[in-house]
């Protein structure tokens, strides 16, 4: 099954599938950013299939469609968003039905959205965590694969909070990547 990891940031969820020993086809990135470099230090193929525009003139589905084009030539199998910061439309589900995972730093349904960590904290819940679900064309809504909770402890602010939460999903999204690919290998899926 070949794997490909969607980016935008540090490439930390990145460095976690590459040091699993997990394949990857392909790394896309959707702006320059540190896990592009990261990728390419891995010696991994990596591309970026750059957003155009960040306001309501972003033609989401002619980028979906670009960025289909690109995992489609790379063969790709599975699709791993991993920090990605582009919401995609129907041409990737329609391609990979059910086969893009995404990471969430909240309990979903709990906090779904952007800021996750900060609603969890103005909530002033005491566990938040995150969710490993199967992407879906309504953001954070699709169908959960696996949840790992994490305390909010006194005094937390939304950068360490947000830091304990990313150690336990590095390790959480690569566990549910590797039973997903071990599922697809022996046919269930």
């Amino acid at each position: 099954m070949k794997l490909a990891v969607l980016v935008s940031g540090t490439g930390s969820i990145l460095e976690a599938i590459f040091e699993a020993g997990i394949s990857v086809g392909v790394v896309v990135a959707d702006r320059p950013c540190l896990a592009v470099e990261k990728a390419n230090l891995m010696g991994l193929n990596s591309e970026i299939v750059l957003r155009d525009s960040f306001h309501s003139t972003f033609n989401r589905i002619g980028y979906t469609q670009k960025l289909t084009k690109v995992l489609e030539e790379a063969k790709i199998d599975l699709v791993a968003m991993s920090g990605f910061g582009t919401i995609l439309e129907s041409p990737i589900h329609n391609r990979y039905p059910g086969r893009i995972l995404n990471t969430h730093p909240s309990l979903l349904p709990a906090f779904p959205g952007w800021d996750a960590v900060q609603d969890a904290l103005s909530h002033g819940v005491k566990v938040t965590g995150c969710t490993i679900h199967q992407a879906s064309l309504e953001v954070d809504a699709g169908p959960i694969l696996a949840q790992k909770a994490v305390p909010v402890l006194p005094g937390d602010d939304v950068k360490s909070l947000h830091d304990r939460i990313k150690f336990e999903e590095r390790h959480l999204y690569v566990e549910v990547i590797q039973q997903v690919i071990s599922e697809y290998t022996v046919g269930t899926l």
